[in-house]
């Protein structure tokens, strides 16, 4: 993460009763960025992605929590869109639109957009999932839909991006292990074949460009890869 990604986040939504950061050991200049912003900040070591987002949730003064990772930010019209509805909120949780930069394009179509999120909510009704990767907000009560965007800067580099996907694939592969998940070849094969159909010709993932395929391209592989863990991880625990 660079820092002046942090510092769009905390510009975005300055305008907040209370500031939390939870961090898990950064070493960069998070702890610099939070202090000018006086947002207050509590370590905690890594949890999982679930767990850390739950964590930061319970650490908040009040009970509506608006949720960001550090390389997201509200647009300009989104503040004003959540500034109004929480003088008079009609829900209990909502969601919105997170619009994707990758390869220096943000992503309008596709897999990577609309990309819908929910992370403003009255955590009295909601919390965020147990899951170690790929976490959501489970909501009791009906969710609500905000037009404006959520902004995401998803990829620094494809090498990097690359290395945070092996990441995650193996997270999800460990995770379905442990739940008793079982997948063959036809789900190996088919599942890559499907995702791409669906986002890139369906949702017109096309229209974005060259970043639009690498996008999608590397998601398919991600299932493809995912798996392809599964199958491993299977095998090797019946030949232990």
């Amino acid at each position: 993460m660079q820092p002046r990604q942090l510092e769009q986040t905390l510009q975005s939504v300055s305008w907040a009763n209370e500031l939390v950061i939870v961090d898990s050991g950064s070493t960069d200049q998070t702890l610099a960025i939070a202090s000018a912003y006086h947002a207050k900040v509590i370590h905690q070591d890594w949890l999982g992605f679930g767990p850390q987002k739950q964590f930061a949730v319970q650490q908040a003064s009040h009970d509506w929590v608006l949720c960001l990772d550090a390389d997201e930010w509200l647009s300009t019209e989104l503040q004003l869109e959540i500034k109004e509805l929480l003088n008079n909120p009609q829900a209990e949780a909502y969601r919105f639109p997170r619009c994707n930069r990758f390869m220096g394009r943000f992503l309008k179509h596709g897999e990577g957009y609309p990309d819908w999120s929910l992370r403003l909510f009255d955590r009295r009704h909601a919390r965020w999932s147990d899951d170690l990767v790929h976490e959501y907000v489970i909501s009791d009560l009906p969710v609500e839909n905000l037009k404006h965007d959520l902004m995401h800067e998803s990829g620094e580099d494809i090498a990097l991006y690359l290395s945070k996907q092996n990441r995650y694939t193996t997270l999800q592969a460990e995770t379905l292990h442990r739940r008793g998940k079982r997948v063959g070849w036809p789900k190996l094969l088919f599942s890559p074949l499907l995702r791409f159909f669906k986002f890139y010709v369906l949702r017109r993932g096309f229209l974005d460009g060259v970043p639009g395929l690498v996008h999608i391209s590397i998601g398919c592989f991600n299932s493809y890869i995912k798996y392809a863990k599964l199958i491993e991880l299977r095998r090797l625990e019946k030949h232990s």
